[in-house]
């Protein structure tokens, strides 16, 4: 028999709200364990709910940029279970009424475009935070994320490869941090997904027994569970073994998944409504109002740099993927005028920069200013190219002024052309055998010819003028 997996997506995304969803407590990441704490985000009797409209606000936008509906009118439940990072014992949820349904987001694949149903968005608090001690069986408790707003969007089964997960967690990380509903950092835990996903025999309708992938917060880490929990519920299956339904651990380190608990029902958490939270109504005016506000969104973004700048689709979508790199564009090209250069520079040079240095781009902080000097060096041929690569990692990482490092490690371009026809015709007389492998069509070793005359002029030489001496030179003999 063949097999397919059908896999369904919860995604926990934290609000960009400056305080907790019931208390004015601080929601911000990085603070010192059980610092941002009061009596009511505790769980301390006595303290009553006070619902943080911000929150609201940004669970609209959210339902918003997913086409969703929003409901007109909204109500608060309690969900019971008990666990050491729920210090109430129950957390508060939205159950009977939440506050977007029947959404959609279209993704793009190698198989080509699909659209994701979403059965719903709803506005929660998250728990605290377990922190297991190192060479011990015990573990404490940080409560600075109880209390924090969140919204868990809640996916049809629609998925039916790891691809198509990967994709969907993108666009809605792109439609969410563009639409400042959050930041979507998956490695602060601002953005977690729980992946349910099932087997069964290809062709059937009724859906296998589900397991629960829970808390998963990078692309690799989900691809990898999984591509390992479909095979294991084939085999299962295969061998004649009854699955049973629950949530598992992914364990990245051994690459291979664990049990956790039997699923719970929903009677299980014995949902009733929170009788110290009014129902909310949410009228059409409001609605238009965070509607007129939203800000560009990527797909729209994307569009206009195309056509304002004149850029390729190519450099348009990578420029756009993600909203800081999008501003970084932005701001140095209104300061240099060159949005192809400006965009070559940060595709290139910046995102490997980043990427080899094992950051989010979000967390860089580089001076466009900077940048835009030293893209205007480089066009008014004052410095070289290989300059000015190792002038930018410098602004990169060390914040330098381009003009002020030039001048103090005499980076100026050397554009004396009777120089460097002494150094192009030193080059060739050294290498005679390349001048042969030139001359019978082996264009490869003009490259080296052209390193040769660098290495003379320490690197500071002006290439196109010495590719203009080298092929004249070379053509001639």
């Amino acid at each position: 028999m063949r097999y397919e997996a059908v896999m369904g997506i919860e995604v926990h995304v934290e609000l960009s709200t400056e305080s907790k969803l019931f208390c004015a407590c601080s929601a911000k990441f990085g603070a010192g364990a059980n610092e941002n704490v009061c009596p009511a985000c505790a769980g301390m009797p006595g303290f009553l709910p006070v619902l943080n409209k911000k929150a609201v606000e940004l669970g609209i936008k959210a339902g918003l940029v997913t086409e969703s509906e929003i409901t007109k009118k909204i109500t608060f439940d309690k969900k019971n279970y008990f666990y050491p990072d729920l210090p109430a014992g129950f957390q508060i949820t939205q159950w009977f009424s939440p506050i977007c349904k029947n959404g959609r987001v279209s993704i793009e694949t190698k198989s080509g475009a699909k659209t994701i149903r979403l059965k719903q968005i709803h506005i929660e608090e998250d728990a605290g935070k377990l922190v297991h001690a190192a060479n011990s069986s015990s573990s404490m408790v940080d409560y600075n994320r109880a209390g924090v707003p969140l919204i868990e969007i809640v996916s049809q089964a629609d998925f039916a490869s790891a691809e198509e997960v990967v994709a969907y967690l993108k666009k809605l990380q792109s439609l969410l941090v563009y639409a400042e509903v959050s930041d979507c950092k998956m490695h602060e835990g601002s953005m977690r997904a729980d992946v349910n996903i099932s087997v069964r025999e290809e062709g059937e309708k009724k859906l296998g027994v589900k397991t629960e992938l829970k808390n998963m917060n990078s692309f690799k880490a989900i691809v990898n569970a999984v591509e390992y929990e479909t095979k294991r519920q084939t085999e299962a299956l295969e061998a004649g073994e009854k699955l049973i339904q629950g949530t598992r651990r992914w364990d990245e380190e051994k690459n291979m998944s664990f049990p956790m608990r039997t699923k719970e029902d929903a009677t299980d958490y014995r949902y009733f409504p929170d009788p110290d939270i009014m129902p909310l109504a949410i009228g059409e005016k409001w609605i238009e109002e965070i509607r007129n506000s939203l800000p560009e969104l990527a797909h729209q973004k994307f569009r206009r740099f195309a056509d304002q700048y004149a850029l390729s689709e190519y450099d348009a979508k990578i420029l756009t993927e993600n909203k800081r790199l999008s501003e970084i564009f932005e701001e140095t090209t209104a300061l240099c005028q060159n949005p192809k250069e400006t965009a070559n520079w940060l595709i290139v040079e910046l995102l490997s920069l980043i990427k080899n240095d094992g950051r989010e781009i979000e967390d860089v902080r580089i001076d466009c200013r900077k940048i835009a000097e030293l893209i205007g060096l480089v066009l008014e041929n004052a410095i070289n190219r290989p300059s000015a690569k190792e002038i930018f990692a410098k602004i990169y990482r060390e914040n330098v002024d381009p003009k002020q490092y030039v001048k103090e490690h005499g980076l100026g371009m050397i554009s004396d052309s009777g120089m460097l026809y002494n150094a192009c015709l030193d080059a060739i007389a050294e290498d005679p055998d390349g001048v042969k492998k030139y001359k019978n069509g082996n264009a490869k070793v003009f490259a080296a010819f052209v390193g040769t005359v660098m290495r003379k002029m320490k690197g500071k030489a002006n290439t196109a003028l010495i590719n203009e001496i080298l092929k004249k030179m070379l053509e001639e003999m």
